[in-house]
């Protein structure tokens, strides 16, 4: 039979004797199961950067971590073209990490040990993440939407801190987000963006959502003005915004009371 080709293990954690000891692990089974570790990072930003360089076929993840979290991490994955597999490493047990279970991404307890690390990546050919699982349920887990959102450009995956977002607007089939440097083009659905950030962005237009703490004041639409019943203005941008007539009133409001 012809040799198994190592697997590419990219190890997150933001503990450093956490990935000290999956080297360890993963070291000690290279007979039963051959793998290379490309990289290690302390959060899902520093992965996703690695990520840009290195082939990758299971990210062991930590779900706890600073800056960006594993289940966020895990939510950009599912976007590549080809996402790797991704295998949590957690410290705590609780009814998110059993869903994760129940849809082929296998999860280990620490101390993580020998045995049960190899039969979870004996079953890494048929895991995949699950993007839209792994959303709900980070928002679930953290109480909030995600750090970051994803785009893809010129061949590249990049991160758009959602905390930089001045307002999203739909146009055709996708979302552009736009910060105070550029716009973004996101796969994104508005709704979906809506619920997921209903603390940080307002409704403003079928079309329009816009950060409360962009909005800087109001102005009246021309009464031939079929696009909007009035404009929002926005701290940092020369852009109007549209407001609806069932908008207004409730966006007016916000701002008076800010």
């Amino acid at each position: 039979m012809p040799a198994q080709s190592p697997l590419n293990i990219l190890i997150v954690d933001d503990e450093p004797l956490a990935r000290d000891r999956l080297r360890t692990l993963l070291a000690d089974l290279a007979v039963q199961l051959p793998s290379v570790v490309v990289g290690e990072a302390a959060n899902g930003v520093q992965a996703l950067d690695l990520l840009q360089v290195h082939t990758v076929d299971v990210v062991l993840a930590d779900i706890r971590m600073p800056g960006m979290d594993g289940i966020e991490l895990a939510t950009h994955l599912g976007r590549l073209e080809k996402p790797p597999a991704v295998i949590f490493c957690t410290a705590y047990d609780n009814y998110a990490v059993q869903a994760f279970d129940l849809n082929a991404v296998d999860y280990l307890l620490k101390p993580v040990r020998a045995q049960r690390l190899l039969a979870a990546l004996q079953k890494v050919p048929a895991s995949r993440p699950d993007g839209t699982l792994f959303a709900r349920i980070g928002q679930e887990i953290r109480g909030g939407g995600r750090t970051h959102l994803s785009c893809h450009e010129r061949g590249r995956l990049l991160l758009v801190p959602v905390g930089e977002v001045l307002y999203f607007k739909a146009d055709l089939k996708y979302v552009t987000a736009r910060t105070a440097e550029r716009e973004y083009l996101l796969d994104e659905a508005l709704t979906h963006l809506e619920g997921e950030f209903a603390d940080r962005f307002l409704r403003l237009h079928r079309s329009v959502l816009v950060a409360k703490t962009a909005l800087a004041g109001f102005e009246k639409a021309a009464g031939d003005d079929a696009e909007a019943y009035g404009w929002a203005l926005l701290r940092g941008v020369p852009e109007k915004l549209p407001v609806s007539r069932r908008q207004w009133a409730p966006a007016k409001a916000l701002v008076k009371s800010s």
